[in-house]
């Protein structure tokens, strides 16, 4: 099976983890190539979700001034066109980009503009996810949801996530953020279920209400929380790639996804952070292939899974969808 051709979609996707060497480069013409595999990618193996994050920092650091951020958004859009990505959700966390004096609204106003030109250039359509991180303060969420509220009508931001470490930091300064955006009928999805077990996720659902969960799999340690997410229809964003570089499981074979995609979760396939991970979506889907023998049809339940649970209307979707089955027939 041809996997790069296939039309495709992501929803979980971190914009400062995917710089190519190209974009990393441009910005820093000193970075080699040996330093860039050395820096940028993580090892197969971290020692937990911490250590992994830790690698996000290189590519944190070149996004600092509004040409960075503008090219770092074009780049991604490019590496997307590439493998046939129809539609992509890419969340990053604004606050993070303010180290040279930018503020967090022009940061947002900037990739916003990077990504309707990168559309325009490539063809894929997309849209932004603002994200707030365990290890922030209460205000600082606030200050997120805040910008997704201000951005969202207007822009390409449909909705707002929590990122970051859920075992190192517990969930009490991002609960009136979330209670902030059910106000307002933003949507939300949150990473859980992968540094911490089933409980993780039973956590967000309770204090944040999220109709997406990132990552997500350890739901398969509890059978009442995978009922519930199934009732629910609450759906999954699996990147297994990522977790076994997280250190979740020690081979794919091992990893709940074929599991709860046999149970009938909705789930979708994505990347998590292309760079880190050094991972296509080609690649997943290859791998998904090679392990539990998924064909053509399972890859197009999920991504016709994806579509449904992307923050956009259905006048956007039904487009996609038409590619979508018309590309897989």
């Amino acid at each position: 099976m041809e996997y790069r051709g296939l039309p495709k979609i992501e929803l979980h996707l971190h914009l400062d983890c995917s710089l190519s060497y190209q974009v990393a480069s441009r910005i820093d013409p000193t970075l080699s190539e040996e330093q860039y595999r050395h820096n940028f990618i993580g090892p197969v193996r971290c020692h937990d979700l911490a250590d992994y994050l830790a690698r996000a920092e290189h590519g944190i650091r070149l996004m600092q001034t509004l040409q960075q951020l503008e090219w770092v958004t074009l780049d991604l859009m490019e590496q997307l066109k590439v493998e046939n990505v129809l539609y992509a959700e890419i969340r990053f966390a604004p606050l993070l980009h303010t180290r040279k004096g930018l503020a967090p609204e022009t940061v947002v106003a900037v990739v916003n503009e990077a990504l309707e030109k990168g559309m325009r250039i490539t063809g894929v359509e997309a849209r932004l996810i603002l994200c707030t991180l365990r290890h922030f303060t209460e205000s600082e969420s606030l200050h997120t949801i805040r910008l997704v509220e201000q951005f969202r009508n207007h822009t390409h931001v449909v909705g707002f996530d929590i990122a970051g470490d859920e075992a190192g930091y517990p969930v009490d300064a991002h609960v009136a953020a979330f209670r902030y955006a059910r106000q307002q009928g933003i949507p939300c999805t949150s990473h859980a279920g992968e540094a911490r077990g089933a409980d993780s996720v039973w956590e967000v659902l309770r204090n944040f209400t999220p109709r997406r969960i990132g990552h997500g799999v350890r739901c398969s340690e509890d059978p009442r929380l995978v009922q519930h997410l199934k009732t629910s229809q609450i759906h999954l964003e699996v990147c297994p790639t990522s977790n076994l570089q997280t250190n979740m499981y020690e081979t794919l074979e091992e990893h709940p996804v074929d599991q709860l995609y046999r149970q009938g979760l909705s789930l979708s396939i994505n990347t998590d952070g292309r760079t880190i991970s050094n991972i296509t979506l080609g690649e997943e889907y290859r791998k998904l292939h090679s392990t539990y023998h998924w064909n053509k049809e399972d890859l197009l339940q999920c991504n016709l899974n994806a579509l449904e649970a992307a923050f956009v209307e259905e006048y956007v979707k039904a487009p996609i969808r038409k590619k979508l089955l018309e590309g897989y027939s």
